[in-house]
């Protein structure tokens, strides 16, 4: 238990430091600063694969699987790995989101800030919830790996007209509450409204982003949430996998919103990740793929993915430019 706590008032150090001293200020996030944080993100949780090793070889946590010091921490890179490349498609609804708002740059850190803090919650909840499902029942296993290859089709069927942030029920539901307005007031999520001879609390498009980036998030974790029970069911690697996915989607934003329409063959990636993990989950009590060849199939597709959409964007540009 006191890993457990450990590892949370960890995380809510890092927040609090972003939020209250690197980012204070609203100011719009360049592409250097974000590769810089990018880079801080993934050495952090690469780094914490060696207190990983160390806390399931010397028993600091609880490990009903038996594993060695080296599954562990294959299983917590093979996790994280999952958790950050589904977390790609998250990036390309948000930027979705933040266009069909109209969010200003500058606030948009602040949105994915709280957005972000509010997932770790529900992912949080949702692990809590799935793991509990999976030890008490067994064949939640097949729901999961038919939910993922199910996912893996509607990726496959879906476009960006699929995609409508102003039909989310969410707004719909605000509006029954709050009053909203149409302008923004600043970083705000809420004013107060003079009406007749009192004030009302009113919300602010900023607000209703938020909202949407969150209830969004939910969605996106009905995937990624199986997808990494079906490489571990141990609470803590599922868990601190996932958590440090989430913390490094911010600053990985910044870094590809600039550049979404480059990465064309990403979603194919993506959709043979999740059809992967289907598979893989589906035929465990029959076949057993050691956690390795897992994380190197699924590292293959996801730079695949990534070097080939790189490789068409250079043509086009290069057939634009003759």
């Amino acid at each position: 238990m006191a890993i457990w706590i450990g590892f949370i008032t960890l995380i809510f150090i890092f927040l609090a430091l972003d939020l209250g001293v690197f980012h204070r200020k609203n100011e719009i996030v360049t592409t250097r600063s974000a590769l810089r944080w990018t880079g801080l993100w993934v050495t952090v949780a690469l780094s914490f694969a060696i207190f990983v090793y160390h806390a399931y070889t010397q028993g600091w946590v609880a490990n009903p699987g038996g594993l060695s010091g080296r599954e562990a921490v294959v299983l917590y890179i093979t996790g994280y790995l999952i958790e950050e490349s589904l977390s790609m498609d998250n990036i390309f609804v948000i930027a979705l989101i933040f266009n069909y708002f109209m969010v200003p740059k500058e606030y948009q850190h602040r949105v994915l800030f709280w957005g972000i803090l509010g997932a770790l919650v529900f992912r949080g909840l949702m692990i809590g919830i799935g793991a509990a499902l999976v030890q008490r029942f067994d064949w939640m296993v097949y729901v999961f790996g038919a939910l993922l290859m199910y996912s893996a089709y509607k990726m496959l069927r879906s476009g960006e007209e699929d995609i409508n942030p102003g039909k989310n029920p969410i707004l719909r539901i605000i509006g029954k509450f709050y009053p909203v307005l149409k302008q923004f007031k600043g970083d705000r999520f809420f004013v107060r409204l003079p009406v007749k001879d009192r004030k009302v609390w009113a919300v602010t498009p900023l607000f209703v982003t938020l909202m949407v980036v969150e209830t969004t998030d939910v969605m996106f974790a009905v995937d990624s949430i199986p997808a990494i029970f079906a490489i571990t069911t141990d609470p803590f690697l599922v868990f601190t996998s996932n958590i440090f996915a989430i913390l490094g989607l911010r600053s990985l934003y910044f870094v590809l919103a600039s550049l979404l329409d480059k990465f064309s063959y990403l979603k194919y990636s993506l959709i043979f990740i999740l059809f992967f993990v289907g598979v893989k989950i589906l035929i465990s009590h029959w076949v057993h793929l050691p956690a390795a060849i897992s994380l190197g199939i699924i590292a293959l597709a996801l730079a695949s993915g990534i070097v080939f959409s790189l490789l068409k964007a250079s043509q086009s540009e290069e057939q634009a430019g003759s």
